[in-house]
């Protein structure tokens, strides 16, 4: 289990993998990994060693960090990527390469959603599923303030837009939702 944005808030990578269907030699991305690596390390680990894991985030802080944090536990498979999601085309991964791409508590940072959810389904394979866990509406006295959170109907809207399915929508815990939508 880990602990994520605020540190009140239990999150279990290994289940929410299995739900998405990650598994040893697929290509995965954090998009917006920031400098904890709560997911792209665990991801690192069960996709391998000889498969590359993209840590994609905007501070080059926070890519360092990542990357550090996953040296420390032997993992050497993590390669990060300098990019502003908000740019369609900005991230320097081959388009149309990715199995998984991962948005946790990304979007609420934005105010160009659509342009992110974009720039994940460029990256996806076909077929290719986009996790996107983020701030529910419930008010709690940490987080994000309630109007920087997204709801899940204006990320479905985008997904929509950009041409995604959605397949699944969870409770990724008391503070989070979760959607998974595919190429």
């Amino acid at each position: 289990m880990v602990y994520i944005s605020g540190g009140n808030e239990l999150l279990d990578p290994a289940a929410i993998f299995a739900r998405l269907g990650i598994k040893t030699g697929s290509k995965v991305a954090d998009l917006g990994c920031g400098g904890a690596g709560h997911f792209v390390v665990p991801v690192a680990k069960l996709v391998g060693d000889h498969r590359i894991v993209y840590a994609v985030d905007i501070l080059k802080s926070a890519l360092k960090t990542a990357v550090s944090n996953a040296r420390l536990d032997g993992i050497n498979n993590i390669r990060p990527v300098w990019s502003n999601l908000e740019i369609i085309g900005a991230t320097k991964i081959k388009s149309s390469s990715l199995d998984f791409a991962l948005l946790i508590n990304i979007l609420f940072q934005s105010r160009n959603r659509e342009n992110i959810i974009h720039e994940a389904y460029r990256l996806l394979k076909k077929e290719g599923k986009l996790l996107v866990i983020d701030w529910n509406q419930n008010l709690s006295s940490f987080g994000p303030p309630p109007e920087d959170r997204v709801k899940p109907e204006e990320v479905k809207k985008f997904a929509k837009k950009a041409k995604f399915e959605l397949i699944d929508a969870f409770e990724a815990g008391t503070y989070h939702y979760g959607l998974i939508f595919q190429k």
